[in-house]
């Protein structure tokens, strides 16, 4: 299918790997030119010489942490987008009784203050031109939270909550604001959270992955590559009239009849 997007610009954030990676990925397929960010430079250099290599876009690099109001203005500053792609890293498992203030307010920073700012930044330039397409990458927790996940499952709430009611005043104008709440992927973070339960319980990794593998209705973990194409297609010429969705790809592990 031909997503309608050859020649936008995107700005892909946390794209050196995992989710992240996989959307700027399918974009680039889709023949959109990249803005691509992440904190790890040499990482994030050798996914934008892939992502060149293969799909003949423009590709530029800006090695930032996007969780600083210095690292938004340097990405911002290689503007305007057509396209925002949301993401930063999750903050670590925990229980509720171990947080404080200033852990809750780093969860919330990062996770939900820093995507409105970069939403507040691009979506006047949108507007304007009557066009754009934003998604955030959230978490299966806003649907059905994580105990021990309690910091992501705060931060992510709120960031759906501005979503809720800013999707509806800008898609008159012909934005689209999006979510997708990515379940486990065979990404860094699994692996961290693998990490965890094989440190808590003394069990081995093969044995972690398999334990959550089952509670999968697919049965295993999802992909990167598959999560960029849902990504991807949300922000084609085709999904103008979706507005304001938190969309699962869990594999159907959040058990909902909505």
């Amino acid at each position: 299918m031909d997503l309608g997007i050859r020649g936008k610009r995107a700005l892909v954030c946390a794209s050196s790997k995992g989710l992240g990676r996989g959307c700027a990925a399918a974009l680039a397929e889709a023949g959109v030119d990249l803005v691509m960010n992440a904190r790890g430079a040499a990482a994030l250099e050798a996914a934008a010489a892939e992502i060149r290599a293969v799909h003949q876009v423009g590709v530029v690099t800006v090695p930032c942490d996007i969780t600083t109001g210095a690292g938004r203005a340097a990405v911002l500053a290689q503007g305007p987008f057509d396209i925002l792609v949301t993401n930063a890293g999750g903050p670590p498992p925990g229980l509720w009784s171990d947080w404080s203030r200033e852990d809750f307010l780093r969860a919330i920073d990062a996770n939900m203050l820093t995507p409105i700012a970069l939403m507040q930044a691009v979506l006047p330039g949108m507007m304007a031109k009557g066009w754009g397409r934003v998604v955030n990458i959230t978490s299966v927790s806003v649907k059905a939270p994580v105990p021990v996940l309690g910091l992501s499952n705060t931060a992510r709430a709120g960031l759906t909550g501005f979503v809720a009611g800013t999707a509806r005043q800008v898609a008159g104008k012909g934005v689209t604001i999006n979510n997708l709440l990515p379940g486990i992927h065979a990404t860094d973070r699994a692996v961290a959270l693998d990490g965890a339960v094989v440190k808590a319980r003394g069990i081995t990794m093969e044995d972690a992955i398999a334990e959550r593998s089952a509670t999968i209705p697919a049965g295993r973990y999802g992909t990167a590559a598959e999560f960029g194409a849902t990504c991807a297609f949300l922000c084609s010429s085709h999904a103008g009239f979706i507005v304001g969705q938190n969309i699962l790809l869990d594999g159907g592990a959040t058990n909902a009849t909505l």
